[in-house]
């Protein structure tokens, strides 16, 4: 069941959300060559805790960390370690915070120094198909809407969408109804948007085919075919106003 969030439930999740965007810049800001993912882990971890909120990852099914990191064919649920970045790596960060019964979640892909034009531009679309989609994020729109305006944005660039994993309800749960694809396919529901609704929107992109795999530590999903891939993700508010609101400002700072 869809739940529509009351203005006192939308204002933790706003406090929330704002938590979850800076932790995602402060990741994003420590993406440089030399830096271990477990020390991103760290600091996350930490600045999460600093703001009384919780790390909606840590122990969620089992996940070890506080972030998940992804680099280069990882495509999401990247576990931190001893991995060292490297100069032209991509690094996808994925974090959540839950504070007050409720949650934010948020990614984004970011260059390790200098990176290759094609994995600009991977980010890039990756990046835009998101903004795409929720043009639709609105009353009078239907979730097939935003799902089909991020696939051609995406195939339109010659890139290809994960079909595994979807984007998804948000609030006092970390994935609620109803599931955002970034596809349309005929078996996919038309719920209408209504004000209230919180989602979030998350487009996973990779460089060549769709197709991806599970590693043997049940979590870091990878392409099958070895190329890149980003993801970029919001947390938003389906409004009265026509626009949606982004729960997780895309232009947070590091705090």
């Amino acid at each position: 069941m869809i739940t529509l969030k009351s203005s006192r439930e939308l204002e933790f999740m706003r406090l929330s959300g704002k938590i979850t965007a800076a932790a995602r810049a402060l990741a994003g800001a420590m993406v440089e060559p030399g830096v271990s993912t477990r020390e991103i882990n760290k600091e996350v971890h930490r600045f999460i805790k600093s703001k009384g909120a919780v790390p909606s990852f840590l122990g969620y099914n089992g996940f070890p960390a506080s972030v998940c990191i992804s680099v280069n064919d990882e495509v999401i649920h990247g576990i931190p370690g001893g991995r060292i970045l490297r100069e032209g790596d991509i690094v996808s960060i994925d974090v959540g915070a839950f504070k007050n019964g409720f949650h934010g979640d948020c990614a984004a892909t970011f260059p390790c120094g200098k990176i290759s034009d094609e994995a600009q531009r991977l980010i890039d679309v990756t990046r835009q198909s998101f903004f795409e989609g929720i043009r639709y994020a609105r009353e009078g729109y239907r979730l097939p809407d935003l799902c089909g305006a991020i696939q051609r944005y995406v195939e339109d660039n010659g890139f290809s969408v994960v079909r595994e994993y979807v984007g998804h309800g948000l609030g006092s749960k970390m994935h609620e109804e109803p599931e955002v694809p970034n596809y349309v396919e005929r078996k996919m529901g038309r719920p209408r948007f209504l004000r209230g609704m919180t989602i979030a929107v998350e487009p996973m992109v990779n460089a060549g085919l769709a197709a991806v795999q599970v590693m043997p530590d049940g979590w870091t999903v990878t392409t099958q075919d070895g190329k890149l891939s980003a993801h970029y993700e919001n947390s938003i508010l389906i409004t009265g106003r026509g626009e949606p609101e982004l729960l997780t400002d895309p232009e947070a700072k590091a705090e």
